[in-house]
Formats: structure tokens, sequence, C-alpha cells
């Protein structure tokens, strides 16, 4: 076939069309312009470094023989070696493989073991997941939230954990204006509660609540800790002084009972720090039994899942607000969540990265501006973690105050 002559005109259409393709399909002409390794290029995986971090944490680093490194937070509470451990016998499967197939690799490291999920595999892959999505972003130049969709907002909704009228007081100073604190109380909680153990409870969120006005928020979190039987008549005693959520109000796998529980109160029912994977909140979202998600980026699956559960909440317009009480790494991946969803209430967090990562993230008017740095967009100071390295954290051991049974921590 005799090709076709092209006129200096239709020359120059096409160049002007392959100018405006890029801006009409949203591909950034200047894209790579600050990678560090193109897609073209090849890179493979060359170590799993964990490393223990006080208070209680542990950090991952997931080597490249391009010299970019994967940071990650695979923690699980009190379980940290158990965790390092999970790691090394994952770390077989990855070295020597491409770290940018993100998904690929968190389906294999899922599917491939034949007991599935837990929180001991979870929060492993959890961690890895953040580390690959680390090093793709790096590799290409962009934040993470830019491969997820791009940004839905310019700033991050924070709260602060505050249980005494002086720690509010101190954080509002610190620029938060939303806060959650646990369920006031002089001792555990038995199954059947005195009216004075419920009078108390109250009586204490409801001086938070006046030092943080009307304008601001808080949430309560009853931690799985206090029995349904208890919580009925504590959170209907809670109502007047609205809440902003009502945090595990019973054991997070008794979803029956939850959802009881939330169509009893016009408050609103958080739960998820416990939940693993998809799987585990389709029921809670199915059976209505929480509005507020708040899947652990530590936990729950990473940024690949927590990116697929906060699509099923948007379905059944629930909202996200990602559990955090870990290190910089996990608000890091929480962040770059909370930037790519439309979904997004607040985001937990208890280190700003003070001591632990270089530029740590600052709070303005209860917002954390979105970051903009490639990958997750935060860097260890290795200098300032040297004092910082080990721990031997475990759980707190609790019984109840009269017969010394165990009760839920």
């Amino acid at each position: 076939m005799t090709p076709t002559p092209y006129s200096r005109r239709d020359i120059l259409k096409k160049a002007a069309c392959a100018a405006f393709l890029p801006t009409l399909f949203g591909v950034d002409a200047n894209r790579y312009k600050n990678a560090l390794i193109k897609p073209s290029e090849n890179i493979k995986i060359t170590r799993l470094e964990t490393f223990l971090v006080k208070p209680r944490w542990i950090f991952l680093k997931v080597h490249t023989d391009a010299g970019i490194v994967g940071l990650g937070e695979p923690l699980l509470e009190g379980r940290a070696r158990t965790i390092a451990t999970a790691i090394e016998e994952i770390a077989p499967y990855l070295i020597g493989k491409d770290p940018r197939k993100v998904t690929h690799h968190w389906q294999a490291i899922y599917r491939h073991s034949f007991y599935k999920g837990g929180p001991i595999l979870t929060s492993a892959l959890s961690g890895i997941d953040q580390a690959l999505w680390d090093i793709k972003g790096k590799a290409l130049g962009v934040p993470v939230y830019e491969l997820l969709g791009g940004p839905t907002r310019d700033r991050i909704r924070v709260y602060a954990h505050a249980r005494t009228p002086e720690t509010i007081k101190k954080a509002l100073e610190d620029g938060f204006t939303t806060f959650k604190t646990g369920v006031p109380r002089e001792r555990p909680s038995r199954i059947v509660e005195s009216k004075a153990f419920i009078d108390y409870a109250v009586e204490k969120f409801a001086e938070l609540k006046q030092i943080i006005g009307d304008e601001n928020d808080i949430g309560i979190d009853f931690h799985g800790a206090i029995p349904p039987q208890t919580a009925k008549h504590l959170i209907k005693a809670l109502e007047p002084y609205h809440p902003l959520f009502i945090e595990e109000p019973c054991p997070p796998e008794n979803v029956d009972v939850m959802a009881e529980l939330a169509r009893g109160t016009h408050l609103t029912i958080a739960t998820g720090e416990r939940i693993f994977t998809k799987w585990g909140f389709r029921e809670i979202l199915e059976k209505g039994a929480a509005s507020i998600l708040q899947p652990d980026l530590c936990h729950a699956g990473g940024i690949t899942e927590v990116r697929l559960i906060a699509g099923m909440a948007e379905a059944y317009y629930a909202a996200l607000a990602p559990h955090n009480p870990m290190g910089p790494i996990s608000l890091a991946s929480g962040i770059q969540i909370a930037a790519s969803i439309p979904n997004f209430l607040c985001q937990e967090q208890v280190s700003l990265g003070d001591g632990y990562i270089k530029n740590p993230f600052q709070v303005e008017n209860g917002y954390i501006p979105l970051p903009t740095a490639p990958g997750l967009g935060v860097e260890l100071d290795e200098e300032a973690l040297a004092d910082k390295i080990d721990h031997d954290w475990r759980n707190p051991e609790t019984y109840d105050a009269f017969d010394g049974s165990v009760v839920d921590w």
C-alpha cells in the first residue's frame, strides 16, 4: 500500500495534538524529570532489614540494587520480634524481584499462605506493602497519592490523644482541634456496671468536651473492653455530649452485637483497628455495624488493601478514619491514603516524627499540609534514632479489681 503523503499543515497538527494529549489524559510531560529509575529500567530487591524502635515500634527497610530504600512499619503491638521473624520468612520470595509490582507481590504473599490472613501475616505484609509503595514513588519521583489517582484534598485532618484536661489544653496549644480519649474509669469495667461507674465516665468526658468547645471534636474509645451490657448504658449516657464517634463499643469480632448497638443510638459507631483485609470489613459494612471504618495501615494489609477498603466503605456511605497509635512511617502511609480517597474523615497520630524522621510533620489549625516529597515523603533521621533502637515492650496485663479474674486491656 502506498503511504499517504502528509502536508506541512498535517505534520504541525499532529505535533500540536502530541503536545496536547499528555495534558488531556492527565500525564505530565515532565512526569519523570525527578525519577530515580525510569519505568523501562531494571530494579531488584536485595535485602529486607527490620529493627525495633522505642517505645514499641518496628521499622522496615527494603533495599534495592538501585540504591532506593523503601520504608515500612509492620507493627503488631507486643509481638515485634514475631513480626520480624515473619518478614524473614517472606524475604526469600521478594529478594531478586522488581519491587514496583506492588499488587502482584501483595497477592503472592497473602495467597501463597494456606492459612491466610490473621494479625501476624497481614501486619508483616502491611509493612512490606508500605515499603514497596515508597520505592515505587521514589523511583518515579512522585508522592504515593499521585499513583493512587492524585490528591482529593490539599490538607489532612489529624487528631490527638488526650485523656486529661492538661493534655487537651497542651494539644490545643500545639494546633490540634480534634481529639480522642478513652473511657474515663478508675478500674477495668465489669460485665454489668454500677451507676457510679457510668456517672464517673460521663462526668470526666463532659469536662474534656467543655474545654475543647462545641466547634471542636472529641471521640471516645471503648477499646472493646466495655462489655455490651455496660456499653448500652454508657452510650446512652454520652449522647447529650455528642462525641465524634464511639470507637469499638464491643469486641470487634462481635459484629451482630455492634450492629445492635449502632441501631440503638444516633451516635456514630467506629471500628476497624483489629480487622484485617477487605474480607474482614465486608460483614461490618453489610450489617451496618459501623459507619466510620478505622483500618490500620500497619495491620489491615497496607496501602494496597486500605485503598480497597475505602472503596468498599464509599459504596456504603461510610467514612475512613485510619487507626495509628504507631510511628511516623505509619502516619506517612495513612496520609497518602487520606490524600487519595474521597471519604476520609480524620487521621489518628501519636507522633509527628520528632526524633525519628527528618522534617517532622507540622500541624496547622488541626491539619497537616499535603506532603509533596516522593514516595511516602519521609526520611529517617538515623542520628536521632541511634538511642531509640530496641525495646522489650509488652501488652499490659489487666485484672478485675474485685476478684482478680482476667479482663480485656
